[in-house]
């Protein structure tokens, strides 16, 4: 009984918005505490699920002690080393940062630098950091760290030239982090009190303070290579207001880098980079209908009768929040909605209305019936194949939030307010679709899912699988890592979970730096068809040791299953192996929670078992003349050799 008890409460705290969890966290500490004595990993999942920017900090730090991010294990990705390096003190910033990585349940050691040390860490051979070896190097610094600032009476030349010689000290420590140890870079931009001495006039004046540091912050944002990914500080300013964020008080007495109130959404905003890094960003934007996309009920009110336009506050409220995941579908993100509703009442919006800034064409999965939206939601994770824990669920009921909480707590569920002014606001301040690049692909995702859509419904018109695949008029273009694509490989060996043999994350330098390497040989893989351009689908690296070609990465989008790709990309592989003299081709498969769907990917390719643990299996292909090619509907389409040495060049010189 007493378990049922601890276990309630619980529950009813993790399901409840953030107003009435107040209220319930001292009881929800003494259930986790109770429970952590009977089942230490359920205690160490449920405080997991609590963590949240909506607390603050002395919250946070009381579920840290349920919560233990600790080495990898079976399963589990290799530990992610990132160092902090500050130039104010980063003491509590680095326990923040720390409690929401473990929170979405990261694998990661973290390490920190003494205060205002981070150019000597960077800079010394032999340092702490240097032995650390970070994937990720957080560059926590801000204004204070500028080198030197413009006199007031300098002209614009003279400005030009102090910015260009700052900027230069900064990209030397990138270039030496870069070459080091192939991470990644997080750069604070420069944070601009409103205090400057010049007031209006320091708009029109190239030397005030806020000119200068906007320049630099301007210049940064142009220079900056690609491994070095910028984060927004200013932007967590104006979120938290000047005044609390240059409260001078905790800076001169100890050397914090903002008030203490604005740390946890300093913290919250870095890990979402972190994440978004990891490939842990959300993809799915899932909205409800009724008093979220428009006001009203259509079921009632009719398509006509709904609020939504102009002419109202309320109206214009539902426009702009439309607008705001009309924006982020733009971008990338899939939308999709989930509704307690009749289908064809539900849809009558999106076909009636002119003023719907939505369409149908931008929704990737519409789900309307009466079912509950838990199990509606895991529907939507299937039919788009994704991950349950890929979604981020808008609703404006709380009960609703309520049920999904409790029994689908993969979904991310924002609280939302009554006002449906805040709408967008409240979902934008979770940052659950952080990204740290941009490709043509993302911007045709939604359009992919659609061309899935009609591919499915072409299957079921023909008798047969082959005469499908051989009516789709694929083809396939083959090179390897290069400039123009590098950014979309990086995101894929990031992000992809369930295609993907042996789930090896990379920063984009180490991809660039093993991409050069003659030891190895890279292949990706682009697909289209007669419908459409599915982009670039498969990352393969592969390394000669000890006489065969291992496969240290494979990779592959789920949306391109069971079109030959597979076979494609093996008789690619065997003719590397070939070229390089090599006898064998050796395939790993390292099993994690999500990619069980390739368990058996090389056994069905014709691989030989070649040894198994815990931790992987070992497979074995041999090449010589018996290997006979497999069969695909694929055209094929290769970069020259010509074309591979210009490409390796330009990665040389970091392109």
């Amino acid at each position: 009984m007493a378990n049922e008890i601890h276990l309630d409460t619980l529950e009813r705290y993790l399901e409840s918005d953030a107003r009435q969890r107040t209220g319930l966290f001292k009881s929800f500490l003494a259930a986790l505490k109770q429970l952590r004595s009977q089942d230490p990993k359920a205690a160490a999942a449920a405080a997991r699920r609590a963590v949240s920017p909506d607390l603050d900090y002395t919250s946070l730090l009381a579920l840290k002690r349920f919560i233990h991010a600790g080495k990898a294990g079976p399963g589990q990705e290799e530990a992610l080393r990132i160092a902090v390096l500050g130039g104010p003190t980063t003491l509590q910033l680095v326990e923040l940062i720390r409690i929401f990585l473990a929170g979405r349940d990261l694998t990661f050691e973290l390490y920190e630098c003494e205060y205002g040390l981070f150019r000597q860490e960077i800079l010394t051979p032999g340092s702490g950091l240097d032995c650390f070896r970070p994937n990720i190097v957080f560059l926590a610094t801000g204004a204070r760290d500028v080198g030197v600032f413009p006199p007031v009476a300098a002209g614009r030349e003279e400005v030009e030239r102090m910015a260009e010689e700052e900027l230069s000290g900064w990209a030397g420590l990138w270039q030496v982090v870069r070459e080091r140890w192939g991470a990644t870079v997080i750069q604070n931009s420069f944070d601009i009190d409103p205090w400057g001495v010049l007031g209006h006039y320091s708009l029109r004046h190239p030397a005030s303070r806020e000119n200068y540091l906007a320049l630099l912050n301007r210049r940064m944002a142009e220079q900056a290579p690609a491994h070095v990914v910028l984060h927004d500080l200013n932007s967590l300013v104006v979120a938290a207001g000047a005044r609390d964020w240059f409260d001078p008080r905790f800076y001169l007495e100890a050397k914090m880098p903002c008030g203490p109130e604005c740390l946890v959404a300093y913290a919250h905003s870095a890990a979402g980079l972190v994440l978004a890094i990891r490939g842990k960003s959300r993809k799915v934007l899932v909205l409800d209908l009724d008093n979220t996309l428009w006001g009203g009920v259509v079921g009632d009110d009719g398509a006509e009768g709904i609020q939504l336009g102009q002419g109202s506050g309320q109206g214009e409220a539902f426009l702009a929040f439309q607008a705001y995941c009309r924006q982020l579908h733009d971008r990338g993100i899939l939308l999709a909605v989930c509704s307690k509703n009749d289908e064809e009442i539900a849809r009558r919006p999106f076909r009636l209305r002119d003023d719907m800034i939505l369409t149908l064409d931008h929704i990737s999965c519409f789900i309307a019936n009466w079912n509950n939206k838990a199990d509606n939601l895991r529907e939507i994770a299937r039919r788009l194949e994704l991950g349950v824990d890929s979604l981020v669920f808008v609703d404006d009921n709380p009960a609703e939030r309520a049920v999904v909480r409790r029994f689908a707590p993969e979904v991310a569920v924002p609280d939302m307010p009554e006002d449906p002014a805040g709408y967008v606001a409240a979902l934008a301040r979770h940052r659950y679709f952080e990204t740290v690049s941009w490709t043509r692909e993302d911007a045709s995702r939604a359009q992919y899912y659609a061309q899935n859509a009609e591919r499915a419904r072409m299957a079921s018109a023909f008798a047969d699988l082959d005469s499908f695949l051989g009516s789709l008029e694929m083809r396939a273009r083959i090179e390897p890592v290069n400039p123009l694509n590098i950014e979309r490989v990086t995101q894929l060996v990031n992000k992809s979970n369930q295609f993907n043999l042996t789930t090896r994350r990379r920063t984009r330098a180490e991809i660039e730096a093993l991409s050069r390497d003659p030891d190895w040989h890279t292949l990706t893989i682009s697909l289209a068809d007669r419908l459409g351009d599915n982009g670039l689908i498969s990352v393969i690296f592969l390394v000669q040791s000890h006489g065969s070609l291992e496969i240290d990465t494979w990779l592959m989008s789920c949306r391109v299953l069971q079109r030959t790709v597979e076979q494609l990309a093996l008789n690619e592989i065997v003719a590397a192996a070939r070229a390089r003299g090599c006898h064998t081709v050796t395939g790993l498969y390292i099993p994690t929670e999500r990619n069980g769907m390739v368990r058996d990917h090389y056994g069905r390719l014709g691989f030989q078992a070649s040894g198994a643990d815990d931790s992987a299996a070992r497979w074995v292909l041999r090449v010589d003349e018996s290997y006979q090619p497999r069969h695909t509907y694929i055209r094929t389409e290769k970069t020259h050799e010509r074309d591979s040495r210009t490409i390796a060049a330009g990665l040389s010189a970091g392109l």
